[in-house]
């Protein structure tokens, strides 16, 4: 799929997502939000699950087998989402005290003060690194310490002239562009010791409530094809391979909430039965069959990319939705494409 057709899919989702009216749902930000910092943290090696920070964040309760060192990892990250939310709804400027302010509260309770020929640092207290940093197979170095601060300070620059611009403009895509490009330099320049991951996620989803966006996550199961695509972006030199990815990781999450979403509005509470249709379809064949109602001509590989998953995986569902008599196979295998037998939006017209 391009990225014009992965930008009008995940229009397609966007309008859908607002229509059903998911996010004005009691809770639902504040529980969309524990899930972005559970796989955050998730990212970083935490074990503790939504479920478990819902009782942490909410009761005070922590996770039985969970080290001291996790809880605090997602406790100060809920607090540093806390704050950039305050920052955001007030259109605050990015800055280098902005940026370490909110590095600060990530780092809080786990970070480390540090012993260099240059003197010492406080990660704790969101203080730039003096030292070198590698990470990641083969020992990948990041910027010289000593260059961070300007790269930093011309980062604050062109994002707030970005952000300035797209205040009071209607292009969805471009204002997620900026959050993805933020996202992807921050993490490039790495101006701390540790939580630069972490910091680089809050600050798309800083960006993406600023501009009054949906926020993406990054989920845990994903983490590999994530690193990878920061990878490549590095290496290549170009923006694009992150940019895919998180359109593609938007979409997927996206589509997912929504088949979850009308799923629950189809569960009778009193007699535990489904709507018909929903009854048969497990997460991956619902977002298969909203794929295929959208549009019914892909082969196994398009459907695949839209989905995030393998082509063998998609043959699979297909077959359970055309044993369950939702979908046929119209003309042949190369030129011919998927009709929809039973669709309750159609039910509905």
């Amino acid at each position: 799929m391009s990225m014009t057709d992965k930008a009008a899919r995940l229009i397609s989702l966007l309008e859908e997502y607002k229509k059903l009216g998911i996010a004005e749902q009691i809770d639902y930000q504040k529980f969309y939000l524990y899930s972005i910092i559970t796989h955050s943290t998730a990212i970083e090696g935490s074990t503790v699950t939504e479920i478990e920070n819902q009782l942490l964040f909410d009761e005070g309760i922590s996770a039985k087998g969970r080290s001291i060192q996790e809880l605090m990892m997602n406790l100060d990250l809920k607090a540093a989402y806390e704050h950039s939310m305050e920052l955001a709804g007030k259109h605050t400027d990015f800055s280098i005290p902005m940026l370490t302010g909110l590095s600060a509260k990530v780092m809080k309770n786990t970070g480390s003060v540090y012993h260099t020929v240059l003197g010492d640092f406080d990660a704790s207290k969101g203080e730039l690194r003096l030292l070198g940093v590698t990470a990641g197979i083969g020992g990948c170095s990041y910027m010289d310490f000593r260059k961070v601060p300007a790269n930093l300070e011309e980062f604050c620059r062109q994002t707030n002239l970005r952000r300035r611009q797209l205040f009071a403009s209607d292009d969805v895509v471009e204002k997620y562009m900026l959050s993805f490009d933020a996202h992807y330099q921050l993490a490039t320049i790495h101006p701390w010791a540790d939580g630069n991951g972490r910091m680089a996620r809050l600050v798309m989803n800083h960006l993406q409530y600023e501009l009054e966006l949906v926020p993406s996550k990054i989920v845990k199961e994903n983490k590999a094809e994530y690193i990878q695509a920061l990878v490549d972006s590095r290496t290549q030199e170009t923006l694009a391979p992150f940019r895919q990815f998180m359109l593609d990781e938007h979409i997927r999450n996206l589509a997912g909430e929504i088949a979850a979403y009308k799923k629950s509005l189809e569960f009778d509470p009193i007699s535990g039965a489904d709507d018909p249709i929903n009854s048969l379809l497990d997460p991956i064949s619902q977002q298969l069959y909203q794929a295929i109602l959208h549009d019914n001509d892909k082969n196994y590989a398009g459907y695949a990319t839209e989905l995030g998953v393998s082509e063998a995986t998609v043959k699979r569902h297909l077959g359970k939705l055309r044993k369950a008599g939702l979908i046929v196979r119209t003309g042949s295998n190369k030129t011919g494409h998927w009709e929809v037998i039973s669709s309750k939006e159609e039910d509905e017209v």
